[in-house]
């Protein structure tokens, strides 16, 4: 397998804080891992994840600042 391009997310907090890690396959599946646990990867399909983040942006609340 070819070494993936991890890009860290850009809501991912500062160098100390959990953080979120998105790739693109050679086959053109998403790659995401978080640096707590950096051997666990999850793939998926692009329509896949642009469905569940359709999802999430519009049927959660936005958190209010306070």
């Amino acid at each position: 397998m070819s070494e993936l391009n991890w890009q860290k997310s850009t809501f991912s907090g500062g160098p100390e804080a959990d953080c979120l890690y998105v790739a693109t396959a050679p086959d053109g599946t998403i790659r995401l891992r978080e640096s707590d646990t950096p051997n666990v990867i999850l793939s998926t399909a692009p329509e896949g994840l642009a469905a569940l983040l359709r999802h999430l942006r519009t049927a959660i609340p936005p958190i209010q600042e306070r």
